[in-house]
């Protein structure tokens, strides 16, 4: 298992590395200066060509790179060209939205996507699971913006008031004291729980759109697998053996139906930031994915390449995550299949 572990920690530095000479490399090929986008069309060639200077523009893009990635390796990820911070001021303000919603997202992805598949599996063929098929359909079929748009619609105009729908809190409603960055967390860990309360209800709806598609897609996968394995031999001679039906699902159907779903889940939970882009500016989410979208805009080259980057990192975290699952679950993923 160290082997295992070793092996994927070398191949996720070597992933990230390649991300990032990837990313930097579109970031400065892609047509407009992002000097002259900063500065504004009236500002004069002479401060253009010295902030094209400041940025290392005029080096050859390699050098543009090593001298980036060496700035990186000491943590200054550079300024800001729209709001004049340096970048990591700015992930250390955008990020903690954007971790809180993908944890209520992936909590109820993963919640929701066992139950689901477990009750559809145990009822098959019946309405309950006729009707989980139609809503699975549905689910995947729709977009997450789609969905994030539907609901603003319904909880904003139809339901009005019954869920909030726009940022992390509620007009004239304080902001815990900043202890992790997570409103519901700091607010429970500092006592005031009614701002906990209406920071999780604002979580629900765009937290909802996140992970509705992946929810329902892996509760498919989960339902197929389990009916699969249902027809194995080693569950027909624990059912001969009269052992109860919640038993045989929980301790000999439930892990090995698994395997398959938790890989799925895992790329799932990673997506969730990039999938986040739109859904937060539907939901005028102040996070990183948000942040990541105007500095497209404005072709904020640094912040641009921050967020990718720290997507990649999050991509590589659940995959290796989940690679740990894997292979506790199923032994012959870590032995190679011996």
């Amino acid at each position: 298992m160290v082997n295992y572990i070793i092996k994927r920690l070398v191949l996720s530095i070597l992933v990230i590395f390649g991300v990032s000479i990837l990313i930097f490399t579109i970031s400065r090929i892609i047509p407009g200066d992002p000097a002259r986008l900063a500065l504004g069309p009236r500002a004069t060639a002479e401060a253009v060509e010295a902030l094209r200077k400041e940025m290392n523009l005029d080096e050859p893009l390699l050098k543009q790179y090593v001298l980036w990635l060496k700035d990186v390796l000491n943590g200054d990820l550079g300024r800001s060209l729209t709001s004049k911070r340096p970048v990591s001021m700015d992930i250390k303000q955008f990020l903690p939205a954007t971790i809180e919603l993908m944890i209520f997202a992936a909590l109820l992805m993963v919640i929701f996507a066992f139950l689901l598949g477990i009750l559809s599996a145990k009822y098959k063929n019946s309405l309950f699971d006729g009707i989980l098929r139609i809503f699975t359909y549905t689910g995947i079929a729709l977009p997450a913006f789609v969905v994030a748009t539907l609901l603003l619609l319904l909880f904003g105009f139809v339901w009005e008031g019954v869920i909030p729908v726009l940022g992390r809190l509620s007009p004239g409603v304080e902001p815990p004291p900043h202890i992790t960055g997570l409103y519901v967390l700091d607010s429970i860990l500092s006592g005031r729980f009614s701002t906990a309360w209406d920071a999780f209800l604002h979580l629900l709806l765009p937290a909802t759109a996140l992970c509705l598609g992946g929810m329902v897609q892996n509760a498919r996968l989960l339902r197929s697998s389990l009916i699969d394995n249902m027809t194995k031999e080693y569950i027909t001679v624990s059912k001969s053996f009269g052992l109860p039906t919640n038993l045989i699902m929980r301790k000999y159907l439930l892990k090995p139906s698994s395997v398959s779903v938790v890989t799925v889940l895992g790329m799932d939970i990673a997506s969730l930031c990039g999938n986040a882009f739109l859904v937060e500016n539907i939901f005028n989410w102040p996070g990183l994915s948000r942040y990541g979208i105007n500095s497209m805009l404005t072709k904020d080259l640094n912040s641009i390449v921050a967020v990718v980057l720290i997507i990649g990192v999050i991509f590589l975290i659940a995959n290796f995550i989940v690679d740990l699952i894997t292979a506790a679950l199923d032994p012959r993923i870590r032995l190679g299949g011996e």
